[in-house]
């Protein structure tokens, strides 16, 4: 059995990714970050899978990005549909956000002996700049560069970067993810708000995934009405060119 450090954020994608590293007969070490995000509800999500899917060993690391801001996620702002999914960035991005966790989970992932660390980039995550395979192979590349005798140069791997938001879930559902633990809004109020990116593709998601009882009272309206919005951001962010 091969340790493989999992980035667990709280969402359905990480989730998923951890389940199938435990599937597929690894042992599963989940890195949870605090990194002033305001959804401060994925934290305890993440605590609740790693306590559902049995996950033995987990490290929550503080990392504060929200002093310098840069990033709707992190600054006290409402946070809306992105009126402009057709541009490069996003309101949600998080300057340099991956390129920090990953280098955590490489320290992580080196003093436990962990071949692999396994991320939860998806063909959703079409908007940022450090979710693609060039983003990968360039780290991993990295990682080669920097090996100290006796130490452990574990792999990058993203095993659902093809995969959009519907094949996600059913996979998770055929892996036993609670996804009603799970939490993807980007807001920090009690219930998601249907509203945000993160809400609209999942709730669309779990909607063709046949699981609207899942989706949020919201998606579910904007779902059937069909609004124009809702039906652009969920193919952009469903599908990568």
């Amino acid at each position: 059995m091969s340790k493989v450090v999992v980035l667990l954020s709280g969402g359905i994608d990480s989730a998923t990714v951890a389940a199938k590293a435990i599937a597929e007969g690894h042992q599963v070490i989940a890195l949870i970050v605090r990194y002033g995000q305001r959804n401060v509800k994925e934290l305890a999500s993440a605590q609740k899978i790693v306590s559902k899917l049995g996950i033995k060993q987990s490290f929550v690391v503080d990392v504060n990005l929200s002093t310098w801001g840069g990033s709707a996620l992190t600054t006290p702002t409402n946070i809306s549909p992105d009126k402009t999914a057709s541009e490069d960035k996003s309101s949600d991005y998080v300057p340099g956000r991956n390129t920090i966790f990953i280098a955590i989970a490489l320290c992580l992932a080196q003093g436990q002996g962990a071949g692999y660390i396994y991320l939860g980039f998806t063909a959703a995550d079409t908007l940022y700049p450090d979710t693609n395979q060039a983003y990968l192979d360039a780290f991993n590349q990295l990682i080669q560069l920097s090996p100290h005798q006796g130490i452990t140069c574990p792999q990058l791997i993203a095993p659902f970067l093809k995969d959009d938001k519907v094949s996600i879930i059913r996979q998770a559902l055929a892996l036993g993810v609670p996804l009603e633990d799970t939490w993807s809004c980007y807001t920090e109020e009690e219930q998601p708000c249907g509203l945000c990116n993160a809400c609209l593709v999942r709730d669309f998601a779990l909607i063709k995934a046949g699981r609207p009882d899942l989706a949020t009272v919201k998606g579910r309206e904007l779902y059937a009405e069909g609004s124009e919005l809702t039906t652009r951001l969920f193919w952009r962010f469903m599908s990568r060119d």
